[in-house]
């Protein structure tokens, strides 16, 4: 066979040119390397240029952001004395009548404390929204208002016209409201339990105690200045069990962590009492 006289060929001019050192400047580069670098810088000045064009004000062409939409408002009370009822009660009872308002459709008037009665019967007696029928009869307690905190509040509804009405009286602690247990019997418990969460008395009511607590029970629950956690009174000295050690720390315990609406000692304590025979509350004769 013939002798091989070809040369071992060279390396390819990109093989044998290695990459400059990181360290080494850019004009040293030749080649490939230096056409690499050039690319290199063009991305990176690509980069600068959009970060700056991100960070700058948009241009007057730009398309504006649209504007935050603010949240609706939801419905108010409206200015009610000109509805046919208020002027019919104001061209009967005068002053009597105060402020009335309207609020989705639900109408509100306020009377005097003692023309809450005479309000009552006329209404009741109406011959187009004859109100019959007493459906709620309940009170609020404003604690800041200091002349009058408390307002009463009749929900009253007439089953043969579909209307409804609600009238409100302020009152005192000190001062009583006129019961209308005679213009709607079933104001009997109503006024009752009025009475029994928020100390709240009717003149002329016919059996005016308490309804839900013990006759002797101190304070008025539903008063916001009632406190929330178990209270210590006369009635739980009389009438509960002495505590533990172990009950009492059980019972911090629960208050710290907020467990009071879960079982208490004062439910088993009760449970105890009621097995043992004794009468908690008086019964209705």
């Amino acid at each position: 066979m013939p002798e091989d006289t070809k040369k071992p060929s060279e390396p390819a001019k990109s093989e044998s040119r290695e990459s400059a050192p990181s360290g080494t400047p850019s004009g040293e580069l030749t080649g490939a390397d230096a056409e690499k670098a050039s690319l290199v810088e063009q991305a990176k000045s690509k980069v600068a240029a959009a970060k700056e064009s991100l960070s700058s004000k948009p241009s007057a062409g730009s398309a504006p952001k649209p504007p935050v939409k603010k949240k609706e408002e939801g419905p108010k009370p409206t200015d009610a004395s000109a509805h046919p009822l208020v002027k019919k009660l104001k061209g009967k009872f005068g002053e009597a009548i105060g402020e009335a308002l309207e609020f989705v459709g639900q109408l509100s008037i306020r009377i005097q404390r003692g023309s809450i009665v005479p309000v009552c019967e006329f209404l009741k007696q109406d011959d187009k929204t004859p109100f019959d029928y007493l459906s709620d009869l309940t009170c609020v307690h404003f604690p800041d208002k200091k002349d009058a905190p408390f307002e009463i509040v009749y929900n009253l509804y007439s089953i043969p016209a579909n209307e409804r009405v609600r009238l409100k009286v302020a009152t005192s602690e000190t001062d009583s409201v006129e019961s209308v247990t005679g213009v709607w019997p079933s104001a009997n418990w109503l006024e009752r339990e009025v009475f029994d969460l928020f100390g709240i008395r009717f003149a002329n009511h016919p059996d005016l105690r308490r309804l839900l607590l013990p006759p002797d029970w101190e304070g008025y629950p539903l008063r916001k200045d009632f406190p929330l956690e178990f209270v210590e009174n006369a009635w739980t000295e009389k009438h509960l069990p002495e505590l533990t050690e172990v009950q009492v720390e059980q019972l911090q315990q629960r208050r710290t962590y907020g467990l009071e609406i879960l079982s208490v000692p004062q439910e088993r304590q009760m449970r105890e009492i009621f097995r043992g025979g004794k009468e908690v509350m008086t019964k209705d004769k």
